[in-house]
């Protein structure tokens, strides 16, 4: 009998993976620890080993493919004395099920139902746009399914006409019906040149297209109106891209990655109530210190300096060191309790193409600068060629988002969840300030701490910012 290889759980939180490549061939000799095949998660590229021995009989999903549900069957190895070419993937294969097209409920027209599902795959995207004209389905019969994409984008749920502004305002002055009118654009879209040719003669619609649009007569531009709120929040692809005229974007379908990005930080802002504190520190004493320990740094093999530190690996140990002198604020939400963390375990935003990475360097208050300053390196490295763990880049308390070397002197970061605070970092510059009431030209950065109100209240918040700006002022105290 045949052993199943699944799509593995490379995450506790992963559901779905994109099938990257296949390392081993159908006929390949498979042994236990063998890498077979590269996964590409939300985050990362890894590799899957076999647990299994033995050929190679079926790959049933084949690669590139993207989306694969976590357990799903993706390839067949034969067992022992087993003909391999006797091997066959059970019905229904193994690529990811079709996902189904969220279809407008259509009381008056139950005989019509598969409708929309049938222009979902034709790329209708009216089969997409259900929420905004639930309550204007058509009463009269259902278009038939080789209507046209742009004839059934412009009347889709019944009197709704898809239309740029300028068209709509230039037909309203002529006092041509706009439903009346022949579009050009994308998916049938009336564009301006649309309505300019129906005034000369042309352009407009056979002459029973009207009578649908004559029943919309009592009140067209009411009806538009109250969609309004609901595009601002939840627009389709297709409701956005008709706001645009064609030729004048150009789509970047989003990975796994941006995904997953844009789905943790909208529940970031929806469910942490975020409130922010800032404060400036001064850099001298930090700097000259930083100067110190690289110019006493030796020399490697390759004639390069060992190690050479920057102000975020001082500010990485500040943020651990001022965890420890304030343990309350070194906490995460857990839904029903708060869980108080013993050691500081650090996030570090490292941009990439296309997204971000936040590798955690665990127990950073217990580390020296040089181990600190190797790890962010190492883990940053890695992070652009998507190639860190899972463990490497979950969990952790806090993080430090800089962007100082942008020259962006303040801003607010989103938290991580479940991390309980994120600090944000602004360049390092020279000010004038008044010190022992005269003026003076110091070397400071500007700092903002996003707390989550639900573990971090603003005295714990502030006293934790006390604690990290007394050590970047004194930074000595990092060294012992």
């Amino acid at each position: 009998m045949p052993i199943n290889i699944l799509m593995p759980a490379l995450s506790p939180t992963m559901e779905k993976g994109n099938l990257a490549k296949w390392l081993k061939k159908e006929g390949d000799t498979v042994k236990s620890g063998d890498i077979i095949a590269e996964i590409e998660t939300d985050k990362a590229t890894m590799e899957v080993e076999a647990v299994d021995e033995g050929i190679l009989a079926k790959i049933v999903v084949p690669e590139g493919t993207a989306d694969v549900p976590v357990n799903q069957l993706i390839a067949l190895i034969a067992g022992e004395g087993e003909d391999p070419k006797s091997v066959t993937a059970p019905s229904g294969g193994g690529s990811a099920p079709a996902p189904k097209a969220e279809a407008a409920p259509a009381p008056a027209a139950p005989a019509a139902a598969p409708q929309p599902q049938a222009n979902a795959i034709q790329g209708d995207p009216a089969a997409h746009m259900s929420y905004a004209r639930v309550d204007q389905a058509p009463e009269g019969p259902a278009q038939p399914a080789g209507k046209p994409n742009g004839a059934g984008e412009q009347q889709a749920g019944g009197n709704r006409v898809f239309a740029s502004p300028l068209a709509k305002r230039i037909a309203r002055e002529a006092g041509i019906d706009i439903g009346s009118v022949q579009g050009s654009g994308p998916h049938g879209r009336i564009v301006e040149k649309d309505v300019r040719s129906a005034l000369q003669g042309g352009g407009t619609k056979p002459a029973a297209a009207p009578a649908p649009a004559a029943a919309a007569a009592p009140a067209p531009a009411p009806a538009a109106k109250p969609a309004a709120p609901q595009l601002a929040q939840s627009a389709s692809a297709d409701q956005v891209k008709a706001m645009f005229e064609a030729g004048t974007y150009e789509e970047v379908p989003l990975d796994g990655m941006r995904k997953t990005i844009a789905k943790r930080l909208v529940e970031s802002k929806q469910t942490v109530p975020h409130f922010y504190l800032s404060l400036d520190c001064e850099l001298d004493a930090l700097m000259a210190l930083r100067e110190q320990i690289n110019a006493a740094a030796g020399k490697d093999k390759d004639g390069k300096p060992a190690y050479k530190l920057s102000v975020n690996d001082f500010v990485i140990k500040a943020l651990a060191i001022a965890l420890q002198r304030v343990p309350a604020a070194n906490a995460v939400w857990a839904e029903d309790r708060i869980l108080k963390m013993k050691h500081s375990d650090v996030g570090v935003a490292v941009a990439i193409e296309g997204g971000l990475f936040t590798p955690v360097v665990r127990k950073a208050e217990q580390k020296t600068l040089t181990t600190i300053s190797g790890e962010v390196k190492d883990m940053a490295g890695r992070a652009r060629t998507r190639r860190l763990k899972p463990e490497e880049y979950q969990g952790g308390s806090t993080a430090v988002s800089n962007l100082g070397m942008f020259g962006i002197k303040n801003f607010q970061a989103v938290i991580n969840p479940p991390q309980g605070t994120i600090l944000a970092v602004g360049a390092g510059e020279q000010r004038v300030v008044v010190k022992n009431g005269a003026p003076a030209v110091i070397q400071a950065m500007t700092v903002t701490l996003s707390c989550d109100h639900r573990v971090v209240d603003g005295a714990l918040g502030a006293e934790l910012l006390a604690a990290f700006k007394q050590l970047i002022e004194s930074p000595m105290g990092m060294l012992v």
